[in-house]
């Protein structure tokens, strides 16, 4: 599990999640099942949790635990499965660490590196449909500056899309290789792996669907919880962070906050921690990919 993934912010997740040991519990996003391994260690014999992942090679890290059972499926799909697995009561507590796998990221054929020579693949799911590849070689120019723009910040996002539609005129950018090569000129010298980063999650979000995915898993997570129950979520970057932060807010991820007739808000859901937690220096000194993690922590509104 150690080598697929090493989990972040472990104790600050489990010590915000996990309120009744014989509760039943949802790690939305298994992965390597560090997160959902220690949840199990929180749990009684009577507790339960539930894990959703829809990567095929998540599956081989199933726990084999009577209490526990992996799901492969997309997490934006957990309500269908809170009804059954809760008989309709709803979860005591949702995890959720939205960053991509340290598995994902160091498979060289998977494609989600610059750092790898590799076809561009990036689906979590390996039976999507659509490739990076395709979306490199089949979006328009105004498509791809958008969701360089949008999913990567990425600076000066306009040239990277004229260099990749030049390039693919003369020959189909199908290689991590290839791209590199493709946007060379837009590189800047002094930043060049942290500029490359940027494009290849703005391509790895549109390729999963990421963003679409996690407002229908919020929603999804809000209406699966019990009253009082938590919900969890580690973030990575700007965009997914400020949509959690706007649903926790508002209950949806615009962050427009709407109100009964009496003025009190109709989110479902209320932060326990008005700002975000972050790890510490000794777990970022030990696992890099924490350094830009956030931790928030939400819990369902009691009925009136």
């Amino acid at each position: 599990m150690s080598e697929y993934h090493n989990p972040v912010l472990l104790e600050e997740s489990i010590r915000n999640l996990v309120s009744d040991p014989d509760g039943t519990y949802a790690d939305a996003t298994f992965g390597g099942g560090g997160h959902s391994r220690a949840i199990l260690g929180a749990l009684s014999g009577k507790g339960r949790l539930i894990a959703f992942d829809r990567d095929a090679d998540a599956q081989a890290n199933a726990i084999d635990d009577p209490r526990f059972e992996l799901i492969r499926n997309n997490f934006r799909f957990i309500h269908n499965y809170s009804l059954l697995e809760t008989d309709g009561e709803g979860f005591d507590g949702i995890l959720a660490d939205l960053g991509v796998s340290s598995h994902q990221f160091d498979t060289a054929q998977r494609g989600f590196s610059f750092r790898w020579s590799a076809p561009l693949d990036m689906r979590m799911n390996v039976q999507g449909k659509t490739t990076a590849a395709d979306i490199l070689n089949s979006y328009t120019q105004e498509e791809l500056e958008r969701i360089l723009r949008l999913y990567g910040e990425v600076e000066n996002a306009r040239r990277v899309a004229q260099l990749v539609c030049a390039a693919r005129q003369r020959e189909s950018i199908l290689t991590t290789d290839s791209l590199n090569s493709a946007i060379a000129a837009a590189l800047p010298s002094f930043a060049e792996h942290k500029y490359l980063a940027k494009v290849y999650q703005a391509l790895r979000i549109e390729v999963n669907q990421e963003m679409r995915s996690l407002e229908k898993f919020l929603e999804g997570a809000s209406a699966s919880l019990k009253k009082g129950g938590r919900l969890v979520v580690i973030t990575y970057h700007s965009l997914e962070d400020r949509m959690v932060k706007n649903f926790i807010k508002a209950g949806n991820i615009e962050g427009e906050v709407r109100k009964d007739i009496y003025g009190n808000s109709d989110a479902p859901l209320e932060a326990v921690n008005r700002k975000p937690i972050l790890p510490a220096e000794e777990e970022i000194e030990s696992n890099t990919r924490a350094r830009s993690a956030k931790l928030r922590v939400a819990q369902k509104r009691a009925e009136d």
